[in-house]
């Protein structure tokens, strides 16, 4: 299958695709690890996204959508793969159907989570990170720490990263709005969407994307 997931910021993509593309048997390709990657391995595309970023520009869509096609030629994604964080807009939308296309593919279903924009803060500004580890990652209300502000591990410092604070989520929210969610209504228009609810435990939120993608038999 060919998928690609959207949500909003703090629906859990990453998560759900790391367990979709598992019981799929199918590459998940994330925004982030490519650019990671490209930049890592001094690729052309990772020298000019560095470029970019090194200057506190963005990078231009032609450089990330350079990077996913890449990717989606690779001998791994000839079955199927599942895109997270792109296209992260309408031109990256019609460049991947462009891409398909001339490869004579097409995508399967465009999964869309969705999560109330009040949930979206609380799990955000609710994350609280250790000083000392970083992979030490508390929530005030669904997974607090034995004392308030202390790591249960190691006993250091909890804090609230800069960027999970309410203001810094519901600008996030607001990109998201107006930058990412039109694609929806993009492909929409292909009778691709199946939107979910992101509620709930993890692997409920798995089984009933796989159930929506036809594929419930697999869910783990």
């Amino acid at each position: 299958m060919r998928i690609v997931l959207v949500g909003p910021p703090g629906a859990g993509k990453g998560t759900q695709a790391a367990f979709l593309a598992e019981n799929l048997g199918i590459p998940h390709i994330s925004t982030g690890d490519l650019f990671r990657a490209n930049i890592s391995q001094k690729t052309e595309l990772g020298r000019a996204a560095k470029s970019y970023m090194d200057a506190g520009n963005l990078v231009p869509d032609e450089v990330t959508i350079g990077m996913a096609e890449d990717r989606m030629k690779q001998a791994d994604a000839a079955g199927g793969f599942l895109l997270d964080g792109f296209p992260r807009n309408v031109a990256q939308a019609q460049a991947l159907d462009a891409f398909l296309s001339g490869q004579g593919a097409a995508l399967d279903a465009v999964l869309d989570l969705e999560v109330p924009e009040d949930e979206v803060v609380k799990r955000i500004a609710g994350r609280r990170i250790c000083r000392n580890d970083s992979a030490h990652v508390f929530h005030v209300s669904y997974a607090p720490p034995a004392v308030e502000g202390v790591c249960d591990t190691c006993g250091g410092e909890l804090y609230q990263r800069g960027d999970d604070t309410e203001a810094t989520v519901r600008n996030r929210l607001d990109v998201y709005h107006r930058e990412t969610e039109p694609i929806i209504d993009h492909y929409k228009a292909q009778g691709l969407v199946v939107t979910i609810s992101a509620l709930g435990k993890v692997a409920e939120v798995t089984s009933r994307a796989m159930a929506a993608l036809g594929r419930d038999d697999q869910a783990a």
